[in-house]
């Protein structure tokens, strides 16, 4: 027995043609090999797949009790099958087996997973119904990487909510348990195509149950998937149509999701369109109340009359505060302001230079460009001004007084009043020799009434 059972001997029962597992080392051990199972199996380290589950009935007598711990040296097995025996327990060892994409487990006697099960990092498949089970591993919401996970005919009562963790699992089976409610977080599970949830105590679907759009449930309907649940919302011949009849009936899901978001996306774009013409509209009222705003009327200027936004722009202007201003008896005869008096009294470098005296302006006189440059810019002090009796005889000073304001001929309005000055001296002077000449000799041809 004990030479049939040598290393070489197991060797040459390794296959590598099974149609479930082509192309990988697999050995298969069963009947009374599984009572007493040679250590040879733990040197083989090129195995892949380990089948220690008794298949047949003729086999059912002999059944491994314990699973060693030298499981842990086969480090490069991709597929562990365990089921149907009489193990209460899995050794941590079988942590170590980090390259394992599926284990069975299934029909033992099991009730917790060894600590340190979620560092099986490439697990897809891991079956383990027909156990003791009363509370979910807690650590199998870890191996994200799970596609397969069977926990029916166990005795759960309540799934954790961490359990919407497994993003990528498409089929799980809890069906014969003793769950009364899932878990609100089951509905971000959008991977899962196959749920059987027969024989339990549910009798309400989370709302949004509706966003599981995989589900087969209206196509592949079995007595596992949900009879055997007290199910009233929503009931279970609406469960029976699938997930899109349930979603209508909860009113919560992906399509009326899609509803609600297209009909506001159409009122925002109502909105919009109202929003855009009542712009234009106010638009165009601006537009049309501007063109009747401040246009000058032709005839203010056949009458006389300024525009009004000169007088605005005279009188407006909070920098002009304190300035002289403009009598409106301007505007009623027919005179506008020239731009001199504008810039004079606009210009706050300009301060404190003399007014323009409104009486000039009542008295129909504007004063000229001259009499403002000479009189109001300090630059030009001790220049000869103009006599006021020019205005007061009624002259304004010619354009040609303008002309000799600028600084290039300040000279020649200097040299011309020079020119002038020895002229009339003399002649004042020469007038009053005359006068009193005169007056002398009307004393002497005065007769001497006395001596005669």
């Amino acid at each position: 027995m004990a030479h049939a059972l040598s290393l070489r001997n197991i060797r040459m029962r390794i296959e590598t043609e099974d149609p479930l597992y082509y192309g990988q080392k697999k050995l298969k051990m069963q009947g009374r090999d599984l009572v007493n199972l040679p250590k040879a199996v733990f040197k083989i380290m090129e195995l892949e797949v380990l089948d220690l589950s008794p298949e047949r009935e003729a086999c059912l007598d002999y059944k491994l009790q314990m699973l060693p711990a030298e499981i842990g040296k086969l480090l490069n097995l991709s597929t562990l099958i365990l089921d149907t025996n009489e193990l209460l327990v899995v050794p941590v060892e079988i942590t170590l087996l980090v390259n394992l994409e599926r284990l069975a487990l299934s029909n033992n006697h099991l009730t917790e997973l060894p600590n340190g099960i979620k560092r099986l990092k490439k697990l897809t498949s891991l079956h383990l119904a027909n156990n003791k089970f009363q509370l979910f591993p807690m650590e199998v919401c870890d191996i994200t990487s799970l596609v397969f996970l069977d926990l029916s005919d166990n005795l759960l009562k309540l799934l954790p909510k961490r359990i919407s963790k497994l993003k990528n699992l498409e089929t799980l089976l809890l069906f014969i348990n003793q769950l009364t409610k899932l878990p609100d977080t089951i509905v971000q599970m959008t991977e899962l195509r196959c749920l059987w949830l027969g024989n339990n105590q549910i009798r309400a679907l989370p709302k949004g149950f509706g966003y599981l759009t995989k589900l087969d449930w209206g196509e592949r309907y079995t007595s596992s998937t949900l009879d055997g649940n007290p199910l009233t919302n929503p009931p279970l011949e609406i469960c029976r149509q699938g997930p899109f009849a349930i979603e209508t009936y909860q009113g919560v899901g992906p399509n009326i999701d899609a509803q609600k978001e297209a009909e506001k996306d159409a009122s925002s774009k109502g909105r919009g369109r109202n929003r855009a013409s009542s712009d234009a509209a106010k638009s165009l009222q601006s537009s049309e109340s501007d063109k009747s705003r401040g246009s000058i009327d032709a005839t203010a200027f056949r009458r006389g009359r300024a525009p009004s936004d000169a007088a605005k722009t005279l009188q407006g202007s909070e920098s002009e505060k304190g300035r002289g201003s403009i009598d409106a008896s301007t505007f009623k005869r027919g005179r506008a302001p020239s731009d001199a008096a504008k810039t004079l009294q606009g210009s706050e470098s300009e301060k404190g230079r003399g007014s323009i005296d409104a009486s000039t302006f009542k008295r129909g006189r504007a004063p000229s460009d001259a009499a403002k440059t000479l009189q109001g810019s300090e630059n030009e002090k001790g220049r000869g001004s103009i006599d006021a009796s020019t205005f007061k005889r009624g002259r304004a000073p010619s354009d040609a007084s303008k002309s000799l304001t600028t600084p290039e001929k300040n000279v020649k309005v200097n040299q011309n009043i020079d020119t002038i000055k020895p002229k009339v001296l003399p002649q004042i002077g020469n007038d009053h020799r005359r006068s009193s000449t005169k007056a002398l000799e009307g004393k002497e041809n005065t007769p001497k009434i006395g001596k005669n």
